[in-house]
């Protein structure tokens, strides 16, 4: 008998066994996405119910008077002014003013202390502030109200901190910039190379005060000027007031410069060195200290939080690609 080999023959039965494992390959492939697709959707939502979680929590916590106890023993009112001074901020005249408020009403309250740490901001929240704790001080003529100030207490914070009876900061704390200013830019030039043909329309011949794509007109500048000369007396006035018979005979004071605590009580901007802590303690004589401090709504925290969380991870991000 004589045999022969068909060389097509293991071609065709190779054939079979090779689909056959790339059906196998295909299907576990496909499992192990499965798997990993739902292993990322499982973290989402447990992320998820962890944040909804913690959002109860701090919505409780936020609502829960804790320091009841604390306000029906004596104790020394605390609070803080931080960051920059403006409507809805966390700074806002609305929220300090109605802190101030509580801890004057209080019937324990032994002394306030007002502890700041801005840069300064609007100059009309900042009045708000000034004027309202002159109306709480002839209210409340036996609670002294002390201005601690931390690491900054400039411009708007020193208008905030000059209605208090006293005021004190750190021997580095930044204080002072009695001033007032406006920025601006001017692109005149910059349209100009650029063949940008500007087009404003305004019903009020000085509708267009200071438009940064217009050359600068000598009487809107003029009247702009007078406009912040008169700001800058009302903060002046706010000073000299608050810090009756106590300032230097500097012509310096006025003119916008800082200087450190230490300086500034050579300069009789503040009256001593020494932390909320230490006034507490050595000053009033009350080192119980109490919170009066009105916070934003939970909400406006926590989209803010989120929002400085955001930025800090594109940060982190970006910082890595230039790495």
């Amino acid at each position: 008998m004589n045999a022969s080999i068909d060389p097509d023959d293991g071609q065709r039965r190779s054939a079979p066994e090779n689909w056959e494992r790339e059906a196998l390959r295909e299907i576990a492939l496909a499992g192990v996405k499965e798997r990993r697709a739902a292993r990322r959707w499982g973290i989402f939502f447990k992320l998820l119910g962890f944040s909804y979680l913690f959002f109860i929590l701090f919505a409780v916590m936020d609502s829960v008077p804790g320091r009841d106890a604390d306000r029906k023993a004596q104790h020394t009112a605390l609070v803080d002014v931080q960051g920059i001074i403006a409507e809805g901020s966390a700074a806002s005249a609305d929220l300090v003013v109605r802190g101030l408020r509580a801890a004057f009403e209080n019937r324990n309250t032994a002394a306030v202390i007002l502890r700041i740490n801005s840069p300064g901001g609007s100059p009309v929240q900042a009045g708000y502030i000034n004027d309202a704790i002159r109306h709480l001080r002839e209210q409340h003529p036996d609670i002294p109200l002390y201005a601690v100030i931390s690491d900054v207490g400039a411009s708007g914070g020193y208008y905030v901190a000059v209605s208090a009876d006293r005021i004190y900061a750190d021997r580095a704390s930044i204080i002072g910039s009695i001033g007032v200013r406006m920025d601006s830019f001017g692109f005149v030039d910059a349209i100009d190379r650029l063949g940008i043909e500007r087009r404003l329309m305004t019903a009020g011949g000085n509708k267009g005060l200071l438009d940064p794509f217009m050359p600068v007109q000598a009487d809107e500048k003029a009247h702009v000027q007078a406009l912040l000369d008169r700001i800058h007396e009302q903060f002046v006035e706010a000073v000299k007031t608050g810090r009756e018979g106590r300032l230097a005979d500097d012509p310096r004071l006025f003119t916008g410069l800082i200087w450190t605590g230490e300086e500034s009580v050579e300069l009789g901007l503040i009256d001593g060195l020494g932390s909320a802590g230490y006034v507490a303690r050595e000053v009033i004589g009350e080192e119980r200290i109490v919170d009066f401090t009105r916070r934003q709504d939970l909400f406006t925290r926590l989209v803010e939080g989120l929002g400085v969380a955001a930025l800090r991870v594109f940060q982190d991000g970006f910082q890595g690609t230039l790495r």
